[in-house]
């Protein structure tokens, strides 16, 4: 009674059992893992990526068929087609969008809020949240350091201290290095609505990941799961949290290789930083799908330490709300 208490507002919102909200991750967060999510009493979302509309819009409508549970559509506000794409959401009646990958425009969160979506958008500082609210957004998810792939400068801790106690005019959910459930209620008791989590589902049943991605999750430890490296600020690299092999080995002498070319004049310095950005490209593919953990890109969170075995989806939801029950009965 106490977890339904803490979490009612986040339930309330997402129209979920539970307030746990699947994390959008590319190539994985599809139609399979996404309605196991929502049917297990959370929240899936799929991860749109770089899809182009027709993708997306297929990907809802098999989603669709698997469950008739309320799930979320995770848009990148970078993306070229993204109005486009907003138009699909709505067509296709999708109750929730979370806007990520940068600040968005007032007129695409209004266009959504216009069609009864309720709008979710990623804030990493309590200057930003503030902001978005003001702009309209009605949920804000705070993502710290310890997440995997992309990630900001701050760790989940110092975010949730930060941003709890001061954003009450919209529900909060917290993310980022989160594996069990006496997290998720220490996070629900600092004010949290409920919480996000991507790497823990990884490893489940439904996920369509390769063998081989899932076994390195569950041999790999907390501290396996590290920062991609910048070596030269003149040339920024958006931090990446991965799962060290090959590839990320060789991302750093790749830059450094670029970086002379681009010193003997061989490039210009636009033609460096994109040969730094194209490193990686179709990387987390070749990982996810075609199972070359070697050199490809296994992106993780540092709670991959915590995943131990491949389960069901419902299996991984039940443990972490009896974990976080147990943990406020013991107060």
């Amino acid at each position: 009674m106490k977890l339904e208490k803490l979490w009612k507002r986040g339930t309330d919102f997402l129209g979920s059992k539970y307030a746990i909200l699947g994390g959008a991750m590319s190539w994985i967060s599809e139609s399979n893992l996404v309605s196991a999510i929502s049917n297990a009493g959370g929240f899936g979302v799929i991860a749109c990526g770089s899809m182009n509309p027709e993708m997306l819009s297929s990907e809802i409508a098999k989603t669709q068929k698997k469950t008739s549970k309320p799930f979320g559509v995770n848009l990148i506000t970078m993306h070229p087609q993204l109005n486009e794409l907003i138009d699909v959401t709505i067509n296709l009646k999708v109750t929730h969008v979370v806007l990520a990958g940068g600040l968005p425009k007032s007129d695409h969160i209004k266009k959504l809020k216009d069609n009864n979506i309720k709008v979710i958008c990623f804030a990493p500082a309590l200057v930003i949240a503030k902001r978005l609210i003001r702009n309209g957004v009605d949920a804000i998810v705070i993502e710290g350091m310890e997440a995997g792939g992309h990630i900001g400068p701050v760790s989940t801790s110092v975010l949730a201290q930060e941003i709890l106690p001061e954003i009450k005019e919209v529900p909060v959910f917290v993310a980022g290095g989160i594996g069990r459930g006496e997290a998720i209620a220490q996070y629900l008791r600092q004010g949290a609505a409920g919480c996000q989590l991507g790497t823990r589902f990884v490893c489940g049943e439904e996920c369509i990941a390769h063998e081989n991605f899932k076994n390195l999750f569950i041999k790999s430890s907390a501290k396996d799961a590290k920062v991609s490296v910048q070596v030269d600020p003149n040339f920024p690299v958006i931090p990446v949290r991965a799962i060290e092999n090959e590839a990320s080995k060789k991302f750093a002498q790749s830059q450094v290789d670029t970086i002379k070319r681009y010193l003997a004049g061989e490039l210009d310095k636009e033609q460096a930083q994109l040969e730094i950005e194209h490193f990686w490209a179709g990387a987390l593919k070749k990982a996810v799908i075609d199972g070359d953990i070697t050199h490809g890109s296994v992106m993780a969170g540092q709670s991959v330490g915590l995943v131990k075995k491949i389960q069901p989806v419902k299996e991984i939801i039940e443990e972490l709300v009896s974990q976080a029950e147990k943990s406020l009965e013991d107060v």
